[in-house]
């Protein structure tokens, strides 16, 4: 059995399966769920911060508009997530306030994690009610998705919301207990994989589809997500949710399969930015500013001396040195104009030149890489 501790994880992004939180008549299991609260009170109280992922929505609107999910075009599932989605968070906001815990809704497409400039905001909301200690339940935002654009199941969205958000954890909840050897349903000869260090072609080939008529997610999908988060350095857990209290049955050691993640977020994010290619613009800044990067903080503006090139809110620029060495590169929280009215002034005199209330910093450290020192 691979060994899990909850406790070396602070950042976790929980992802909650249909097959969970509704029944077969599309009505709310709202005892477990009040269990999963529990779980997260406990977390938050220990020093985690979580964000949940949550299916559900569609599978509770079908019921509440009289829709057969199976029959049902694009528009009527539509419809049926925003009926369901209204009671889906107002459920948890529930659960959550018994524990004095506050929630709040966040819906988004592949666009808003997909493109850099979306990804900074939401990363920026999310980072914020964590901050105040804010639950966010997020989900697709279904309503206005269409076929084409979006992500079709949300363990996938919960990888990229893992990503986002630079989790140390994503935890699958679902009807099933891990990855097995082949399908247990089928197969009563199926092994229980608990731990995996690589996903290779034989991992991918043991991923089933789902069995359940509520839930649009198969193994195949978990494993796609795991792929996705372990290669943002965040390890991935497969468990079963069908139990009472399931986070802390994990912390128990409860059955699992744990993808371990390589490095860590900020590794893998920095070492995502060193290979970009595609470098939009010039930063240049003075000594000051190049020695306050060297100890670990933000680029801002007062430390900036030129700016080059045309780019937008969210490209990557190239950071430059007095000597006029390249000291790394980094996701611009500015475009270039605006990054030419900045050029050398003090934080508290953003407002005044930009005329709105803006970020304080050019380059937030942990969108930035260094090379190295300038000399």
């Amino acid at each position: 059995m691979a060994v899990l501790a909850l406790s070396d994880y602070r950042r976790l992004v929980v992802k909650v399966g249909s097959s969970l939180l509704v029944d077969d008549n599309g009505q709310l299991n709202r005892n477990w769920l009040e269990t999963l609260a529990d779980d997260i009170a406990h977390l938050q109280a220990n020093g985690h911060e979580t964000l949940i992922v949550s299916s559900g929505a569609i599978a509770i609107g079908s019921s509440v508009l009289g829709l057969n999910k199976k029959r049902a075009r694009l528009e009527d599932l539509q419809a049926a997530a925003a009926a369901g989605q209204v009671q889906l968070v107002h459920a948890y906001q529930e659960v959550l306030g018994n524990h004095g815990i506050v929630a709040a809704q966040i819906l988004l497409t592949p666009d808003d994690t997909e493109n850099r400039r979306r990804f900074l905001n939401a990363r920026g909301t999310l980072g914020r009610l964590l901050e105040r200690s804010v639950i966010p339940i997020i989900n697709e935002n279904d309503t206005v998705a269409t076929e084409e654009i979006r992500y079709g199941d949300n363990d996938r969205l919960a990888a990229r919301v893992a990503q986002l958000v630079m989790a140390d954890a994503l935890i699958l909840l679902s009807d099933v207990d891990g990855l097995y050897s082949a399908d247990p349903g089928a197969n009563p000869d199926a092994k229980h994989i608990p731990e995996v260090g690589k996903i290779n072609g034989d991992i991918i080939a043991m991923a089933g589809e789902t069995r359940s008529d509520i839930g649009s997610g198969g193994m195949a999908t978990k494993v796609q997500a795991a792929r996705i988060a372990t290669h943002a350095g965040c390890s991935t857990i497969i468990a079963s949710g069908a139990i009472e209290h399931p986070l802390h049955a994990l912390s128990e050691n409860g059955r699992c399969t744990v993808f371990r993640a390589e490095g860590t977020p900020a590794t893998a994010r920095k070492q995502w930015l060193a290979g970009v290619l595609e470098v939009r613009g010039e930063i240049r800044i003075d000594q000051g500013a190049a020695q306050a990067l060297q100890n670990g903080n933000s680029l801002l503006p007062v430390g900036v001396v030129e700016v080059i090139g045309n780019f937008r809110r969210g490209d990557v620029v190239t950071v430059v040195g007095p000597s006029g060495k390249e000291l790394g590169r980094g996701l611009t929280e500015y475009s270039d104009t605006d990054a030419l009215r900045l050029r050398g002034c003090q934080s508290e005199q953003i407002e005044e030149r930009l005329g709105y209330r803006a970020r304080s910093v050019m380059i937030h450290r942990d969108e930035l890489v260094l090379f190295e020192s300038d000399s």
